[in-house]
C-alpha cells in the first residue's frame, strides 16, 4: 500500500447509557464515517487518502471529531452533508475548511 497524502481519522467512540460524558456516536459518528468511506471509493483515492476509525480523541461535547494528518486539522460537530466539502476542498483542494474547525479553546 502506497503512503497516503491525507490520514482522515473519525471519530466513533461510543459510551453507555448514562455514562457523565457524551461521545461522538451520540452525534451521528457513524453516519459521518459511513460518508467518508462513500465518498473515498466514489473519488477513487485510496493511493491518496487514508481514511481510519478511531476511540476518543478528546472533545466529546464538540463531536463528531475528525483529525487529518499531515496538516493537525480537527474539525468538530461534522454532519454526512460536511463530508463532501472536507473531500473538495482539503483532502482534494488542499485548504482545510476552516468554518468547520474546532474551537480553539478544544483544538488549538
Amino acid at each position: 500500500m502506497p503512503k497516503p497524502e491525507k490520514h482522515v481519522f473519525v471519530c466513533t467512540q461510543s459510551r453507555p447509557a448514562g455514562h457523565p460524558r457524551p461521545s461522538c456516536s451520540q452525534k451521528g459518528c457513524a453516519e459521518v464515517f459511513e460518508e467518508f468511506l462513500a465518498q473515498l471509493q466514489r473519488r477513487n483515492l485510496f493511493d491518496k487518502v487514508q481514511v481510519t476509525a478511531t476511540g476518543c480523541m478528546g472533545p466529546c461535547s464538540e463531536g463528531p471529531s475528525v483529525l487529518v494528518y499531515p496538516e493537525g486539522v480537527m474539525y468538530g460537530g461534522l454532519g454526512k452533508d460536511d463530508v463532501a466539502t472536507v473531500f473538495d476542498e482539503h483532502l482534494v483542494g488542499g485548504e482545510p475548511v476552516q468554518r468547520l474547525f474546532m474551537a480553539p479553546e478544544f483544538w488549538g
